[in-house]
């Protein structure tokens, strides 16, 4: 039998991004003697989209000593340190995979930082693929993210399957486009008012998972 195929996106979706980042703001603002209110500007600087440039733009703005290497690297192994992956979440992920499901991510992102915390919180041993966009300069929503995630785990998107995120363009218009069903991680959020619902709509990643094991069970039941 077919193993069916389901992609989850990483940060704030199997991963707790914003609480981190808000964590690592206040330590890094303290560690540098800057003011409080910058604060609020590294952690939108992080939070919009992490790389080294990123950092690039900090060190002169604030006049750094350390190279934009340096910080990227400390950034990178400070965050790893300091995320996790709900237990529970972990072991939905075996489960998964124990019921016959291909499991993988896909992520947008610096390779650098993504794999770190797929490694430190035990996801990279979970999962059958993993596949980050700067390895290939294909961001999510476009299709050819989706086609790569896929590929990483064994399989191609004609096959169908599913996409889990929290982020209604980049995982659940993206993953709509590239023929898979979707799963919203709402994440105590309104939907959009005027964007194409997802097929499901839960409110953490172990909800999702508990959603594909029962899909997969009664699949199991109604063609045997």
């Amino acid at each position: 039998m077919r193993r069916p195929l389901v992609l989850f996106d990483l940060d704030n979706t199997l991963l707790d991004r914003r609480g981190t980042l808000a964590d690592w703001a206040t330590e890094f603002t303290a560690r540098h003697g800057l003011e409080h209110e910058e604060q609020t500007l590294v952690l939108g600087m992080v939070a919009e989209r992490a790389y080294p440039s990123t950092f690039d733009t900090i060190r002169a703005r604030y006049r750094l000593p350390m190279s934009t290497a340096e910080l990227w690297g400390a950034y990178c192994t400070e965050i790893a340190t300091m995320v996790s992956c709900p237990p529970e979440v972990l072991d939905g992920l075996d489960e998964l995979r124990a019921a016959g499901w291909r499991v993988g991510v896909a992520t947008n992102g610096a390779m650098d930082i993504q794999h770190a915390k797929l490694r430190a919180t035990g996801i990279s041993e979970r999962v059958d693929g993993v596949f980050v966009s700067e390895e290939a300069d294909a961001r999510k929503p476009q299709t050819r993210h989706f086609a790569l995630a896929a590929a990483r785990c064994g399989t191609v998107l004609y096959d169908g399957g599913w996409m889990v995120g929290d982020n209604p363009v980049n995982d659940i218009g993206g993953g709509r486009c590239a023929g898979l069903r979707t799963i919203w991680i709402k994440n105590d959020r309104p939907w959009p008012p005027d964007d194409p619902g997802p097929d499901h709509t839960v409110p953490h990643a172990r909800a999702a998972i508990d959603l594909l094991l029962l899909h997969s069970a009664d699949h199991t039941r109604t063609t045997t």
